[in-house]
């Protein structure tokens, strides 16, 4: 296998697995279709890459003298997480254009990927494994490569959320599904807390 396979596999196993911003595509797409869900998967992907890049460019030598800095990371998304799995809980289902509701954003999807320890993890083992002796080459290289795959794998969680909209036409149903959302979110929030 070629590194840039190798690099891709990587990527993809990483990028397309369920998991906290995966969810909330999900959600935003079922909720507010693909045009608006589009916000969060490319804020999303800027901000992944970009903590890839920082951390291919040397930002694992600041975690590595002071590892606080990760169980700080850890539970500020611990709580992110929590938040938003309160906000989709407590959401009333109206899924109507007259809704004041904010809808998905760049900003939340780039701060959700760094305050992610998924996606810490990703980065600290990827950069790792493909550019550990610190060529600037592989480092631009993965982290290209890596965007075009992260934002493709967000996209599609985001696109099944657009078929599951068709079958959320009631209030009630969006109900269900937000609580159903928001407990896959605290669940990936617990499951970061026993790592």
């Amino acid at each position: 296998m070629t590194a840039l396979l190798s690099m891709a596999a990587f990527a993809l196993a990483c990028s397309i697995s369920p998991g906290p911003v995966n969810v909330v595509a999900l959600s935003a797409g079922a909720q507010h279709g693909l045009a608006a869900s589009l916000r969060h998967v490319t804020g999303a992907t800027v901000g992944f890459t970009l903590l890839l890049l920082m951390i291919g460019l040397g930002l694992h030598e600041l975690l590595a003298r002071f590892p606080d800095l990760i169980e700080i990371v850890k539970w500020a998304g611990v709580g992110f997480l929590l938040y938003m799995a309160y906000k989709l809980a407590i959401d009333d289902g109206q899924l109507g254009a007259d809704k004041p509701a904010r809808g998905p954003s760049f900003a939340r999807g780039a701060a959700m990927q760094w305050l992610n320890p998924k996606a810490w993890l990703a980065s600290l083992a990827g950069m790792g494994a493909y550019a550990a002796g610190g060529d600037g080459r592989l480092v631009w290289q993965f982290t290209a490569l890596y965007f075009v795959i992260c934002y493709l794998s967000i996209a599609s969680w985001a696109y099944a959320g657009t078929f599951l909209r068709r079958h959320l036409r009631e209030a009630k149903r969006v109900r269900v599904f937000n609580r159903v959302m928001a407990a896959l979110l605290a669940l990936s929030a617990l499951y970061l807390l026993a790592e």
